[in-house]
């Protein structure tokens, strides 16, 4: 462990001792709101201070396209990717829906779809490259494009910390890309594919076969390349965008709800960059996709909701969000008993 890390978890476990403490001595019985508590707790921990806020918040929805669709990995082709896209920006979607209902701020970065969208105040325009290559037979990214990817995430986040968001959450589009999430999440966790394989947007046996193989194939290849040009061979443009998101959210000591499970193959990624990087993470649910109860163990990440969702695009974090504010609120502006008795 490096003296940073250390110093980190010395920190976070004497913030979360003082967010303990202050709970228990408020207006209600100790441990009375239940998991709202826990919640509370890791949100104090994730923010570095005992009187932490919610309020302005950025979801950026990462886009790109998989090189595998062509593997019959999806019952989807990845037109669908830009058209979800395009109803992103225009609001319509679930992710704008819930959005605009919280107050949530809500960008739109291609790191990588296979088509353009047009020009939109709320969209970032960084593509890498236009999908990545078949991991079937190819590393899907080299080293270089997983760290181009890496930046405009860490971008992203710098953009909106300089706006002034104090709360960060990553969405993600991408046709395939459960595909590349479960071999990442297979790859850091040492599984197999029948461990993580799910139906993503949907599937047959004849597409969870396909992903099966392909997973497979791409694992073998990613076992005898070094460290990063292992995770770059079975990585997606939007996923690692989402890691240098969180990567720099956990540089800058700003807390990230992190959704389902794409978001969290994100999150190993990061955690296998930067292991410390999960102090500002905050696992928002449980998705109906195997792999994410892996990576959330792997992260060490409790999740709140278990609602068996699967959209992401960030859905799954937003749902959360009334609950992290009811955390933020309890923890920081309720009376205490003393108080209550004076």
């Amino acid at each position: 462990m490096t003296p940073d890390i250390a110093d980190h978890r010395t920190e976070r476990k004497s913030i979360e001792d003082r967010a303990q403490a202050r709970l228990d001595s408020l207006a209600k019985p100790p441990g009375s709101l239940g998991m709202l508590e826990r919640v509370a707790v890791r949100l104090c921990a994730a923010s570095g201070t005992i009187a932490p806020v919610t309020r302005p918040r950025t979801l950026v929805v990462f886009a790109a396209d998989h090189g595998c669709v062509a593997s019959s990995v999806s019952l989807w082709p990845s037109a669908v990717t830009v058209a979800i896209a395009r109803t992103i920006l225009s609001g319509g979607g679930a992710a704008g829906t819930m959005a605009r209902e919280l107050g949530v701020a809500v960008r739109l970065a291609d790191v990588g779809m296979a088509a353009d969208v047009p020009d939109h105040a709320d969209l970032i325009r960084a593509p890498v490259r236009r999908a990545t290559r078949d991991m079937m037979h190819e590393p899907a990214l080299d080293p270089e494009e997983f760290d181009k990817a890496l930046e405009v995430g860490a971008s992203a986040a710098k953009e909106a910390i300089a706006q002034g968001s104090r709360l960060l959450i990553a969405g993600e589009v991408g046709i395939g890309n459960t595909t590349a999430a479960a071999a990442i999440v297979a790859h850091i966790c040492g599984l197999k594919a029948v461990d993580v394989v799910g139906s993503g947007a949907g599937a047959t046996p004849e597409t969870l076969a396909a992903k099966a193989a392909v997973i497979e194939a791409a694992l073998m290849r990613a076992s005898q390349m070094p460290g990063r040009a292992g995770l770059a061979a079975v990585a997606g443009l939007e996923i690692a965008a989402m890691a240098g998101f969180y990567l720099e959210a956990a540089r800058q000591g700003i807390p990230v709800v992190i959704d389902g499970a794409i978001a969290g193959a994100a999150a190993l990624v990061a955690q296998a960059l930067e292991a410390d990087s999960t102090r500002v993470m905050i696992a928002s649910h449980l998705s109906a996709e195997r792999m994410h109860a892996a990576a959330l163990r792997r992260l060490g990440l409790e999740p709140v909701l278990d609602w068996g969702m699967r959209l992401g695009e960030g859905t799954g974090a937003l749902a959360f969000l009334p609950t992290l504010d009811l955390a933020a609120a309890i923890v920081r502006d309720m009376a205490t008993l003393e108080e209550a008795l004076a």
